[in-house]
């Protein structure tokens, strides 16, 4: 399995690269149908990456790719689910809070997961099963010369001593259950800040206990979770359905996911 998240954490950098050369110039905008934006940094990265995990021969599930039809898919026990480029309106932004997301899905739970951030070169990396995750620096976009899994570089949710609850909140899409969930935090006499950030930068930061909880009360499809809930629970966290006693599944139907909470 470790040589299968070695794959994922290449191909993630090496999209990363190709982001960032195009991050440096000027570059055009489309509109999906459902009006996400997309770029050519959308694009080129996912070949990136299609190019490194179909040689595992494992299907592949990706924001950019034309999707199985479901008769198909629903008897796959395993497949990578992939976000090329998460956060693309922080990218058309030029604020850096985008990543890179690959996860590798096994009966509907995530079992391994990588987040890289271009813009610090930092990656984040998990194997669900051996309950450790990593985040490495890096000098530059390639594992060259750096060591991966070393002990330094684990994180896990710190004890957060402060009384002040830090809800971490999407950037670009907020909305008005989340506002009314921090509201009823206050109304519980309980201090609040809210946290705004981009992607799935979201999940890293309540993985590392920067921030205390996650809750997400707008729309995501599956590559936009399936990473970061590989990371958190890894470190010990659900990801929470927020109207069932469940967590998070994958390769469902509908792709769309459920509101949830990371905590």
């Amino acid at each position: 399995m470790k040589k299968l998240l070695s794959i994922a954490i290449e191909a993630s950098i090496a999209a990363g690269s190709e982001i960032m050369k195009i991050y440096a110039k000027d570059f055009d905008v489309e509109l999906k149908s459902d009006n996400s934006p997309l770029t050519i940094a959308d694009e080129n990265a996912n070949a990136i990456i299609n190019s490194y995990l179909i040689k595992t021969e494992i299907p592949i599930i990706s924001e950019e790719n034309k999707q199985a039809d479901y008769q198909e898919r629903k008897d796959w026990k395993i497949c990578w689910m992939v976000d090329p480029l998460d956060g693309t309106k922080e990218f058309v932004k030029r604020n850096g809070e985008f990543t890179v997301n690959i996860a590798l899905i096994k009966n509907k739970q995530p079992i391994l997961g990588v987040i890289y951030v271009p813009t610090t070169k930092m990656v984040y990396y998990a194997l669900v099963a051996e309950k450790k995750a990593y985040k490495t620096m890096l000098q530059k976009h390639t594992v060259l010369n750096v060591e991966l899994f070393l002990p330094t570089d684990e994180i896990k949710p710190s004890e957060l001593k402060s009384k002040i609850i830090k809800v971490v909140g999407s950037r670009s899409h907020k909305s008005a259950e989340t506002t009314r969930f921090i509201e009823n935090l206050e109304q519980q006499n309980k201090q609040v800040e809210l946290v705004s950030v981009g992607s799935s930068l979201k999940f890293c930061l309540v993985a590392e206990g920067i921030t205390s909880i996650y809750p997400r009360f707008a729309p995501t499809m599956e590559w936009d979770t399936a990473a970061g809930h590989a990371i958190c629970n890894t470190v010990g966290l659900k990801v929470m359905h927020t109207n069932k006693l469940c967590e998070l599944q994958y390769n469902k139907q509908n792709l769309l996911n459920p509101y949830f909470i990371v905590s």
